[in-house]
């Protein structure tokens, strides 16, 4: 099958020319004739609350699926439904639902969930209800753990038991991610040498960066090995905040939209778990005013970064490479790679999406 584009960007570098897709995969690429548009990636979210009116943790199976093709149309090909911190039998329904769920969805792909706590700072809870948030336990993380794969899991470190909890993780081969966390710089650079490998939503919901108290954010921005995941939706972050983390992490800047139902869906009152959320046409609060996710895509995401100066195939590459390499896997359409593709127009917006070669959406 031929895509019909006329250019493909392989490895950060746009290749001239039609693709072809054979089996699933990319077979050639810089074909004649070529057609219109360009082939990139497909987009890899890692942080997904909800979606077009559905909220992931009262979701029933079916919801994925509606959830899963207004995805596909904003070029997403893989991501991880995300929960955040509830009263533990509602998580235990949720996680027992995505189980189901992952054997009715094909795509885009859902290789497990995102667990956003509950081992979380109380004080930097953010729009998860405190009363919700624990203290780490190892019995309960292994107890959430055997309920559904788990690809994700955002922890405070500074709590007590938290590097425990951190170097458990790890070795139960969970990603661990920093986030919701007073620690300071000592405390993040513990854990991310214990093994944790990213930090939530760069300069959200921890603690502030201060010159000589540079917290969570300065740590993981200081190092080199470090995915620094950001939500560039022009309201969580300052462009001049974002400019700057994705400056120092280029290669290790990840995007995510921590969308919630209202994404897709317009302005309203909307739940996030136990939260009312009030949504207008850019944010999503809580009544008192805290951020409570974003109305943002990932196509939107790459949109806006490149308007911050990012070149095209910066900001895919934080929409694809990056955010996949947390989960052990490649997002590249180099002859031979699994065929998960976005199609862009020159707007940047997407016309196209497959998923193992097979079409998950058209305009």
């Amino acid at each position: 099958m031929r895509l019909g584009v006329a250019a493909t960007l392989v490895e950060g570098q746009r290749v001239p020319g039609d693709a072809e897709v054979v089996d699933g995969t990319v077979a050639r690429v810089g074909l004649s004739p070529a057609g219109r548009g360009l082939a990139v990636p497909g987009f890899v979210d890692l942080q997904v609350n909800g979606f077009a009116g559905v909220d992931f943790l009262a979701a029933e199976p079916e919801d994925y699926e509606g959830a899963a093709a207004a995805l596909s149309a904003t070029g997403v090909t893989t991501f991880l439904p995300t929960l955040i911190s509830s009263p533990l039998e509602r998580t235990e329904r949720a996680l027992a639902t995505l189980t189901e769920a992952r054997q009715r969805v094909t795509a885009p792909r859902l290789p497990g969930v995102h667990l956003e706590g509950p081992f979380l700072a109380p004080e930097f809870a953010g729009a998860h209800d405190p009363a919700n948030v624990r203290e780490p336990d190892l019995a309960l993380a292994d107890h959430l753990l055997g309920l559904a794969p788990v690809a994700l899991m955002t922890v405070a470190p500074e709590q007590p038991g938290g590097q425990a909890l951190v170097s458990h993780l790890v070795q139960r081969g969970v990603t661990v991610s920093l986030g919701h966390t007073g620690a300071d710089a000592d405390a993040a650079h513990e854990a991310l040498d214990r093994g944790a490998r990213s930090v939530t939503h760069v300069h959200n919901a921890m603690r502030r960066w201060r010159s000589r108290d540079p917290g969570v954010a300065g740590a993981a921005l200081a190092r080199t090995d470090a995915t620094v995941m950001a939500i560039v939706d022009g309201v969580h972050l300052a462009a001049e905040t974002s400019v700057v983390a994705w400056r120092c992490s280029r290669p290790r800047f990840a995007l995510v939209s921590d969308a919630i139902a209202a994404a897709g869906q317009g302005p309203g009152t909307y739940a996030l778990g136990d939260r009312t959320v009030h949504v207008d046409h850019a944010s999503a609060r809580l009544e008192d005013g805290t951020l409570a996710g974003s109305v943002l895509t990932m196509d939107a995401a790459v949109r806006n970064l490149v308007d911050l100066g990012a070149d095209l195939p910066e900001a895919v590459h934080a929409a694809t490479a990056a955010p996949a390499a947390l989960l052990g896997r490649t997002a590249s359409l180099r002859p031979g790679a699994v065929a998960d593709v976005a199609v862009l127009d020159d707007a940047l917006t997407v016309r196209r999406t497959l998923v193992g070669g097979v079409e998950s959406f058209a305009a």
